[in-house]
C-alpha cells in the first residue's frame, strides 16, 4: 500500500499514522467534521469513514474539504464503483471487509492505498503474490484473534496488519504488541450517546488516550 500523505512524509503508510484508526459511521453529514476534528486533536489522524450509511460518502467529502490535518479513508468498500467514488470524493485510503479480484483491481488501479480485508493464512498468501502486503485483518477477534496474528507472524512475516473487530482499549495493546500489527481498528472512542450529544470534547478526550496505546518500546529502546 503506497503512502497517502504528502511526499515529505511519503515513507509513512496509513499503519503507522497512529495506533487506532477509528472506524466512524456517520449518519448525519453535519456531524462529519466536527467529529473529525475532535479526533483529529486527540491524535488520531487516520479516520475511516464507513459506507455502511447514506451520509458515509458526503462526510467524505466533507472532512477532505474541511479538515485540513485528517487522512480520510473510506470503510466498508465493496464493490468497484465504490472504489470510485470515494476516490472521487477525496478518500486517501480504502478499507474493505474482504476483497474480490474485481474489487482488488480497482482498488490497485485506482492509485489509492488500500487495505483489503482478510481472515485467513490463504487470503494473506494470494495477496502477497499480488504484491499487497498491508492488509486488514477482520473479524479480528471471531478470526482468531491475537493468536492466529502471531501465529502467522512466523512463516509470513512480510505481511502487516490492521486488526479490526471486537478490539476495545483492554485488547488493543496485546494487538499493538505483535510485530506484524501496525495499529488497530475500532469504535470505542466513538460512543453513539456523545456524538447524538455532540460531545466533541469527550470524544477528543477518548481519542487521546486512544492514541496513548503505543506500542511497547522494544529491548533497543524504540518504538514502532
Amino acid at each position: 500500500m503506497t503512502s497517502p500523505l504528502p511526499s515529505s512524509q511519503s515513507a509513512v503508510s496509513v499503519l503507522d499514522l497512529a495506533p487506532v484508526v477509528p472506524v466512524v459511521v456517520v449518519a448525519d453529514v453535519a456531524d462529519a467534521v466536527p467529529l473529525a476534528r475532535a479526533l483529529v486533536a486527540g491524535g488520531l489522524p487516520a479516520i475511516e469513514v464507513t459506507l455502511r450509511t447514506p451520509a458515509g460518502l458526503a462526510a467524505i467529502r466533507a472532512i477532505a474539504a474541511e479538515v485540513t490535518d485528517a487522512v480520510v479513508g473510506a470503510g466498508t468498500v465493496i464493490t468497484p464503483g465504490q472504489v470510485a467514488d470515494c476516490g472521487a470524493a477525496g478518500a486517501r485510503f480504502l478499507v474493505s471487509p474482504g476483497w474480490t479480484d474485481a474489487l482488488l483491481a480497482a482498488m490497485q488501479a485506482s492509485g489509492v492505498p488500500f487495505l483489503p480485508g482478510v481472515a485467513t493464512a490463504s487470503e494473506v498468501v494470494t495477496l502477497l503474490e499480488r504484491g499487497v502486503r498491508e492488509m486488514k485483518f477482520f473479524p479480528a477477534q471471531a478470526a482468531g484473534g491475537t493468536a492466529y496474528l502471531k501465529s502467522l507472524a512466523g512463516p509470513l512475516p512480510q505481511a502487516r496488519f490492521c486488526p479490526t473487530g471486537g478490539i476495545g482499549p483492554a485488547n488493543a495493546p496485546d494487538y499493538l504488541a505483535l510485530p506484524n500489527v501496525g495499529c488497530v481498528g475500532g469504535t470505542w472512542m466513538l460512543p453513539e450517546d456523545a456524538i447524538a450529544a455532540k460531545d466533541w470534547t469527550r470524544i477528543e478526550r477518548l481519542a487521546r488516550e486512544a492514541a496513548g496505546l503505543r506500542r511497547p518500546l522494544s529491548a533497543g529502546g524504540t518504538s514502532r
